[in-house]
């Protein structure tokens, strides 16, 4: 069970989306994009006074739709009517992960995220990447000619089922979480299907443990006599250990498939482990280990909350008594 006094992390999510455009409805999102309008009535989320703060990180040589059909042309598609000329890819992330960071580190996030589309998709056919400050979360607006590799016009190609959005969803998560470990999928483990725990997400375990370990050294140099004197420096400990202690938390909830064995099963586990020599071919041998592997990280979880409980009351309180008076001076300003 959690200690009462863990601060919560909310999730951060990785978000990226797609909207096709076929023809008049171009110019209104350039419009939108580009901060031509005078007023926002559709969107009373834009703040004016801070457009100023918008940034580009591709600048449109002239209109999206006459840049499309530049493109278009010189790539001799045919069109028709109902042609999509344009896909426009929303990138953002939850509020939570903005919090606290200063313009070029916002631009730094939107910077790998255009990177990973150029990686997969053609950089010449991207017309404008504008990012938004003027709204209440920063996000990227990038347009781009849907041409595949061979010079073809097919948004359904590239964006146009679930299938194809969701190899997205996770090429991009996964370009994304080698710079910001923190972040999360932008959709549901199930929804997807993901049960698959990243190698990340054991060596977080490995790195915390050697943090419970260093936790248990300094508890076992606590008695009576010296307690109130190392509750300041537990208490400096448990400013980052308790964040991360709650950032696996949340991580494990992600692939909470993967922990569903109970106490027999485990047992049943380790005896096929000893047996995987002898009986086991090499797919039903890696699907053990895995689940092994899987059950130890959620043990080691474990560990690392139960230490928490080892706090002696006098320690405990003077860290709580320490957090709510920074709480109440923050607010207070």
């Amino acid at each position: 069970m959690c200690p009462e006094f863990w601060v919560h992390i909310k999730s951060q999510f990785a978000i990226l989306r797609f909207a096709k455009y076929k023809g008049p409805e171009i110019s209104n999102i350039e419009a939108h994009n580009e901060r031509t309008k005078e007023k926002y009535a559709s969107n009373p989320d834009v703040d004016t006074s801070r457009s100023h703060l918008n940034f580009h990180l591709i600048t449109p040589e002239q209109k999206y739709r006459a840049e499309a059909e530049r493109q278009i042309k010189d790539a001799g598609c045919r069109t028709r009517s109902d042609s999509v000329r344009v896909v426009e890819a929303l990138v953002t992330a939850t509020p939570e992960f903005f919090k606290g960071k200063k313009k070029d580190e916002i631009k730094a996030y939107f910077q790998e995220a255009l990177d990973f589309i150029k990686q997969n998709q053609n950089p010449e056919t991207i017309i404008s990447a504008v990012v938004h400050m003027d709204e209440k979360t920063p996000h990227m607006h990038l347009s781009f000619v849907p041409l595949t590799e061979d010079g073809r016009l097919s948004a359904k190609e590239i964006v146009g089922n679930k299938k194809k959005l969701t190899q997205w969803q996770d090429r991009f998560w996964e370009h994304m979480v080698n710079k910001y470990p923190n972040l999360e999928r932008g959709e549901s483990a199930s929804k997807t299907g993901r049960n698959h725990i990243p190698p990340r997400v054991f060596k977080e375990m490995t790195r915390l443990t050697k943090q419970k370990a260093k936790l248990e050294e300094l508890l076992a140099g606590v008695n009576a006599f010296n307690a109130k004197g190392k509750a300041a420096e537990i208490g400096a400990f448990l400013d980052k250990y308790i964040p991360a202690v709650e950032q696996m938390h949340t991580t494990l909830k992600k692939y909470n498939t993967a922990f569903t064995a109970t106490i027999a099963e485990n047992k049943k586990l380790k005896k096929k482990a000893e047996q995987l020599a002898q009986s086991l071919d090499k797919a039903t041998q890696e699907s053990t280990l895995k689940k092994l592997a899987d059950a130890k990280l959620h043990r080691d979880y474990e560990d690392a909350v139960a230490v928490l409980d080892r706090i002696p009351k006098e320690v405990l309180a003077a860290y709580t008594h320490r957090t709510e008076k920074e709480r109440e001076t923050a607010y207070g300003r």
